[in-house]
C-alpha cells in the first residue's frame, strides 16, 4: 500500500492512498516507477494535482513491517498502452498510471507505527466502538437524502463488483 501526497495550483494538498496486490508498483529503472491507476471514488485529485504541480510524495506500507519507503520526486500521468497492460490486475488493464521520477528514496524509521500500535490488534479499539464510515457518508451526502443503510449498500457494491 503507498499513500501519495500532492499539492495543486493554489497550494491545496491531497493525500490519497493505493493499493493493490504485492508488487503493484512497477519498476522501470533505478529512477522510475510506475502506479496503476485504479478505480476509486472518481475524483481524481491526485492526477489533477500532478497536471499542474509535478511534485509527489509517497510512503509506501508493507503490513507487519513498522519501518516504512518514503520516495518524493515528481510526478506525472502515464497513459502508454503497453505499460498499462503489463499492470493488468483481475483482467482489468489501468487507463493510466502514475509516474514516478524517484529524486529522494530511503527508509523512514519505524516510531509512529511503534507509538500507535497500528500493527498490535491488542491495542486497538473495539469494532462496536469504532465510527460507522456509512453514518458519516450519509450525513456528508445529505443532499441525496440516502439512509446509512442503502450507503453502506452502495459501499459494499462498490467494493464487490468495481474493485479493479
Amino acid at each position: 500500500m503507498v499513500f501519495i501526497a500532492t499539492s495543486g495550483a493554489d497550494s491545496s494538498c491531497d493525500c490519497s492512498p493505493r493499493g493493490d496486490a504485492p508488487g503493484f508498483a512497477y519498476i522501470l529503472d533505478d529512477h522510475h516507477l510506475v502506479l496503476p491507476e485504479r478505480p476509486g471514488n472518481r475524483r481524481y485529485d491526485s492526477l489533477r494535482n500532478l497536471l499542474i504541480n509535478p511534485h509527489i510524495g509517497l510512503i509506501f506500507v508493507i503490513p507487519g513491517l513498522e519501518e516504512t519507503l518514503r520516495i518524493n520526486g515528481k510526478g506525472y500521468v502515464i497513459r502508454d498502452p503497453q505499460l498499462m497492460e503489463q499492470m493488468s490486475a483481475h483482467g482489468k488493464v489501468p487507463v493510466a498510471g502514475i509516474g514516478v521520477e524517484v529524486e529522494e528514496c530511503y527508509m523512514h524509521c519505524a516510531k509512529a507505527f511503534k507509538r500507535s500500535g497500528a500493527w498490535n490488534p491488542e491495542s486497538w479499539q473495539p469494532k462496536e466502538t469504532l465510527p460507522d464510515p456509512a453514518v458519516i457518508l450519509a450525513e456528508h451526502a445529505g443532499k441525496l437524502r440516502l439512509s446509512s443503510r442503502e450507503v453502506r449498500a452502495s459501499l459494499n457494491e462498490s467494493y464487490e463488483k468495481r474493485l479493479y
